[in-house]
């Protein structure tokens, strides 16, 4: 068997062989494959189990039958496109966190595009921080008040949202579903929030928002090496009703990815860059690594390192719309960003994608927040996949969480029905924590709410 994918044969008539391979979260695929074992059907009398772990790798076989047989008829390919039809874990159980959205689109995704979408910097370390740093925040609800009557709305740059948390940027979107972009920005729409499009999307400015004309849209904004490329790109976002511009500002090069370095990772060829279409080249190069990551080569050679404060400036200036400041984490740059003229500072580690061993967002949080006291609004990202995860950082101050992996897990399992459902779901867990903490509006969520574990201990 090949470990480098995920590969599933019919055992007739009782269960299935499954070669699971993975390059982190080995303990929750081994207990996941190990509960399928001991929850195997009554009777089935098990021949060999065998789990073999390497550091990159981990294999389960659990026989039942005599027969295995590859799923090469047309009776089994029929079932096997019906069974992947509905959302669902590969025990055929429902997806009812983001948890088993994210382990079900191992199922679903090729294993270059997954490994682009989930991993981070070199060791990882930021990536698996973020979400142990929210962790360590407990939340201290408050008893007797009646919260018969809820509302999340909010109003973010003076559009109003109907839940406190949107869809971050995240790029190529169509990896993971024929309609990409245009699918998880129409999802953002049917639940009243805001999508935000990355420059490197597989969908255009134009096609999402004729594919998603009610959303609230902000569009995500690389300065590049040609200024005009820059400025022709915030025009016609504009032109197509894009409400904001958020400048991302901690991707003078990008990071060191292992994964697509191992995979040599290219955009696949029936995708291009659709923001470019109209420079040939420039759509182009993410399809034209020879070696490394094509992502890379394309970054070097269209990115800007050279970009200060200066051009966030220029930007505010020549921008009809508001500017946010994306990648914000120490409370120097939140000084300098509110300088600079922006509308709202998003405090963001590029879902640990650039520097590995920065602190978890939700750590710089409250440092931002401190900073900007009070004279913009202050948004984050960066782990947050439970309506819990959310009401920790609106009660350290957050204005808004934004929400990218999460979605692509969505996109992945069922397209735009699956990115409704995600959202739904933590919409359903916030609602939830709201009511059982004393909390009817957003604005009931305060700082008093939550508390460090360690503090928290000492009390």
């Amino acid at each position: 068997h090949q470990y480098s994918t995920r590969t599933s044969y019919s055992i007739s008539p009782l269960c299935a062989l499954t070669c699971y391979s993975c390059t982190d979260d080995h303990p929750i695929i081994l207990v996941e494959a190990l509960t399928r074992y001991y929850n195997r059907p009554q009777g089935a009398q098990k021949k060999t189990v065998l789990v073999y772990s390497t550091l990159k790798t981990i294999v389960l076989y659990c026989c039942f039958t005599d027969t295995i047989m590859p799923s090469i008829t047309e009776e089994n390919d029929a079932a096997a496109a019906a069974a992947s039809s509905t959302p669902a874990a590969a025990d055929g159980s429902p997806l009812v966190c983001v948890a088993d959205y994210a382990l079900a689109a191992r199922h679903k995704l090729a294993r270059p595009a997954l490994d682009y979408y989930r991993s981070g910097a070199t060791a990882e370390t930021t990536l698996a921080e973020n979400s142990t740093a929210i962790n360590r925040w407990y939340i201290i609800p408050r008893m007797l008040r009646d919260v018969s009557h809820r509302d999340m709305s909010t109003t973010v740059l003076g559009h109003r949202v109907r839940v406190p948390f949107g869809v971050a940027p995240t790029a190529m979107q169509r990896m993971a579903h024929p309609r990409g972009e245009c699918a998880t920005a129409a999802a953002a729409g049917r639940h009243g929030t805001i999508f935000t499009l990355s420059t490197i999307a597989t969908s255009s400015i134009e096609e999402v928002a004729q594919e998603a004309p009610d959303t609230c849209k902000f569009f995500q904004l690389y300065i590049y090496k040609d200024r005009k490329m820059t400025e022709e790109l915030v025009k016609r976002a504009v032109r197509a009703g894009y409400k904001a511009m958020v400048l991302t500002i901690d991707a003078p090069y990008f990071g060191i990815r292992r994964a697509d370095i191992r995979n040599k990772f290219s955009l696949p060829p029936h995708l291009r860059m659709a923001n470019f279409e109209s420079a040939s080249e420039e759509g182009n190069l993410v399809n034209k690594s020879k070696q490394g990551s094509g992502i890379n080569e394309y970054v070097k050679t269209l990115f800007d390192p050279s970009i200060s404060w200066d051009d966030l400036k220029w930007l505010v200036r020549v921008s009809s719309v508001p500017v946010i400041a994306k990648g914000v984490l120490a409370r120097e740059d939140a000084r300098l960003a509110l300088e600079a003229g922006v509308a709202a500072v998003w405090v963001s580690n590029h879902g640990a994608r650039q520097v590995d061993s920065s602190p978890p967002t939700i750590e710089a949080l409250p440092h931002v927040i401190a900073e900007v006291g009070g004279h913009c609004p202050v948004f984050v990202d960066g782990g947050f996949t439970q309506g819990a995860d959310v009401f920790k950082a609106l009660a350290l101050g957050a204005n808004m969480v934004f929400l990218g992996r999460a979605a692509l897990w969505g996109l992945a399992n069922d397209g735009e029905d699956g990115v409704f459902s995600v959202l739904n779901i933590i919409k359903e867990e916030l609602d939830n924590i709201m009511a059982n903490s004393g909390c009817c509006t957003i604005q009931d969520i305060n700082r008093s709410m939550v508390e460090r574990k360690e503090l928290y201990a000492k009390l």
